[in-house]
């Protein structure tokens, strides 16, 4: 059976991209070099509701590629992805 995760409120749901190992001429690349820590968004949530009913949307859609900081987030593993 399939799990699915659905984010509530202003919460984002992001898919870690790892980076290659090797280049596409087999140059293999050293993991102790400078890497940016980014992601791929899965799932939104709606947004956050604020006090007179109004929802404020979340500014990132499905398949955007953002930033991630060095220690946030909540890290989850589903199935063999994380």
């Amino acid at each position: 059976m399939a799990r699915r995760l659905i984010p509530s409120l202003n919460r984002v749901l992001i898919e870690k991209i790892v980076p290659p190992s090797k280049t596409s001429s087999g140059i293999l690349l050293p993991e102790t070099t400078n890497k940016l820590n980014s992601g791929k968004v899965v799932a939104v949530g709606p947004g956050y509701p604020v006090t007179n009913g109004k929802i404020i949307p979340v500014s990132v859609k499905e398949g955007d590629t953002v930033l991630l900081p060095a220690f946030g987030g909540v890290q989850v593993t589903l199935g063999d992805k994380e």
